[in-house]
């Protein structure tokens, strides 16, 4: 995370960029125009040095990302640079995927200048990858939301792998993440005394999990859904937590 005056920075940057490709006449840009935005973006906006730390054409088994951003020998995310008149597709993923893939670097900036998509790639059989966020720089009224998510790829905050609290807290509140914590054991529980105060009527695990897998079946493929397992360490933290407010309590009635 960036300082609150760096953030300032950031969007006073965003801002200027806008500024000058986004508010005027440019409607129509090849890719090769598109590009110089980019420069500008990555070496002005995000902090990366021209040439030293931004490498272009970068060559990936017989083929060429449009830039690796690279700081201190390390390879932290590849950009794929598509057209401004281009809207971002499935097929412009794929191959920002496929670059990522092929060369082992996790993260992955997708972008037209005016649209940037930001995903972590996942290295799994078969590989896949996953939207950590997307924002649209056209879009004035959200420029400081823009700024709070591209703060994670400025250069202060990359060199300090911003990226694993970013994809945590993507991961964590991914919504089947979400859902597999609603069929734990421990929210079931809590659900049966819901309806046993309130109704008076006790239910077992499976109607519960019936009804909860009613309400996310339109949404959401229910095979895939992990329940979320509690923490043993935790779960014996807490316990032994118990333990001592019960041996205090004891000691107090005692002395009582």
């Amino acid at each position: 995370m960036l300082t609150a005056l760096k953030q300032q920075k950031l969007l006073n940057s965003l801002k200027a960029y806008r500024k000058d490709f986004l508010d005027g006449n440019i409607k129509e840009l090849d890719e090769s125009g598109t590009r110089i935005m980019i420069n500008r973006f990555l070496s002005d906006v995000l902090g990366y040095k021209q040439l030293e730390e931004i490498k272009t054409e970068y060559m990936i088994k017989g083929t060429y990302a449009d830039y690796v951003i690279q700081v201190n020998k390390t390879r932290h995310f590849l950009v794929e640079v598509k057209a401004l008149s281009f809207q971002l597709s499935e097929k412009h993923l794929r191959q920002t995927v496929n670059y990522g893939a092929n060369e082992g670097i996790e993260y992955a900036l997708l972008t037209n200048g005016k649209n940037f998509e930001f995903y972590k790639i996942i290295f799994e059989q078969p590989i896949s990858s996953r939207l950590i966020f997307s924002i649209d720089l056209s879009d004035v009224s959200n420029l400081k939301n823009a700024a709070n998510h591209l703060q994670h790829l400025h250069k202060e905050s990359v060199v300090k792998n911003s990226f694993k609290p970013l994809w945590n807290k993507c991961e964590a509140t991914d919504p089947y993440n979400i859902a597999g914590i609603i069929c734990s054991d421990d929210v079931l529980k809590c659900i049966k005394k819901l309806i046993k105060t309130r109704y008076n009527e006790k239910c077992e695990d499976e109607i519960i999990l019936a009804a909860v897998h009613k309400i996310i079946a339109d949404k959401m493929d229910v095979g895939l859904i992990k329940p979320f397992k509690t923490a043993k360490v935790r779960v014996k933290k807490e316990k032994k937590i118990v333990e001592e407010e019960i041996k205090i309590e004891s000691s107090v009635i005692a002395e009582q």
